[in-house]
């Protein structure tokens, strides 16, 4: 049964609850931060609050249930600072908070648990990009996943908007006084439910790879197809189409002002994209020569001041001065060896360490090609945890 649904005896205690966005900016501060996670223990190897500051500790909430809670249940839990209770959706953890509390202990529970991490956005402006205009990225600290907001004069463009965030692209560009124009695609993602088609309905125009429209999308004919080398303006700053498969057959990369590619699943600024999430192990091979060629031909070739932004960060990632998970091109040539290996290193390289595949990768796929329909909250618990798209587990640069 889910925990949030039960109905739980009532502490003596009242705690409190603390918002997400309080609890990321504690972790953020540097801040010594005690988590006790009461989700069952698949839940929380799977995923988790993670960071250098961060104690996390998991118990699941049915310890707590009874009146008289085990001494080595309680032994486990720090009672001389200040600890917060969190689980799936809020309710699991407000009991346990007021259990402990009961029992002496500084509390506190995360308000909507779990699902109220995943609803952390942020945006930071990408301040070494030097286009026209100006670029923010978004940061789902929770899945890890990124995009990107371009805007010039009167217009804007989204690249790789999530679904659960369609209301915040909107508002977002309302204060900034601009237009949403465009809505990019950079592929069919597998990790997270895209919001290009919500956005469509809103009146943006929707645009996605031509090369994707093979796997199954039903609903090309209601959107723009791009194809390489395609040039989409924003007021003065232009949005330009580099076909860079490998990721997926469709993978798609767009170059924002000349100054910043947009990478999707392609490259990101610690590793480089895992082959097999189309055509599984099988043709991950293929998919891995690919890569090598687009990275080789396509982005390399570019100069070594271009900004690289993928459409995700691991753990790995290492953040830029301004916040950004954004480096220039020459930076990971230097600093990532995969990039000047020859294609069969390559292929052995990415192939070696590849992390498990994306929570419901399949659902989501279908979901993203429109094969599968899913309302707001299926596709929200869909794409929780994390995006696990790069190759390796660790990072593949070095400090060199």
């Amino acid at each position: 049964m889910d925990a949030d649904a039960m109905d739980f005896p009532t502490p003596e205690s009242d705690v409190e609850s603390v918002a997400p966005e309080s609890l990321k900016a504690r972790v953020d501060d540097g801040e010594s931060v005690t988590l006790l996670d009461t989700r069952m223990e698949s839940d929380y190897e799977e995923w988790k609050i993670d960071g250098e500051n961060v104690t996390s500790i998991n118990i699941p909430y049915f310890e707590f249930l009874d009146e008289d809670v085990d001494d080595d249940v309680l032994a486990q839990i720090p009672d001389d600072e200040h600890v917060t209770v969190l689980c799936a959706k809020g309710g699991a953890s407000e009991y346990v908070a007021g259990a402990l509390a009961d029992r002496g202990y500084d509390v506190d529970h995360l308000e909507e648990g779990m699902n109220g991490w995943a609803s952390i956005y942020e945006a930071h402006e990408v301040t070494e990009y030097d286009g026209p205009g100006t670029l923010l990225q978004y940061q789902r600290p929770s899945s890890g996943c990124l995009g990107y907001l371009v805007y010039e004069g009167d217009e804007a463009a989204i690249i790789d908007p999530l679904r659960a965030f369609t209301d915040r692209y909107l508002e977002d560009a309302d204060e900034l006084g601009v237009d949403l124009t465009y809505a990019f695609d950079t592929h069919i993602h597998a990790d997270h439910i895209s919001g290009v088609r919500n956005l469509a309905e809103e009146g943006v125009e929707g645009v996605i790879p031509e090369a994707a429209v093979d796997r199954g999308v039903t609903y090309a004919d209601e959107m723009t197809l791009a194809a390489d080398g395609d040039e989409f303006a924003v007021g003065e700053a232009t949005v330009e189409t580099v076909f860079t498969p490998g990721h997926t057959t469709g993978m798609t990369s767009y170059l924002v002002g000349d100054s910043l590619l947009a990478t999707g699943d392609g490259l990101f600024i610690e590793s480089v994209a895992r082959p097999d999430l189309e055509e599984g192990d099988e043709g991950a091979p293929d998919a891995a020569a690919m890569l090598h060629e687009s990275l080789q031909n396509k982005v390399l070739p570019l100069p070594d001041e271009t900004l690289i932004g993928g459409a995700h960060f691991s753990d790995a990632a290492e953040p830029a001065a301004d916040g950004t998970y954004t480096a220039p091109l020459g930076d990971l040539v230097d600093r990532m060896d995969a990039l000047t290996m020859d294609e069969a290193d390559f292929i052995d390289t990415v192939l070696a360490d590849m992390p498990p595949r994306p929570a419901n990768y399949i659902d989501i796929i279908e979901t993203n090609l429109g094969q599968q329909v899913a309302d707001d909250e299926e596709a929200f618990t869909l794409e929780l945890g994390p995006n696990n798209c790069a190759a390796s587990q660790d990072a593949l640069t070095s400090d060199d």
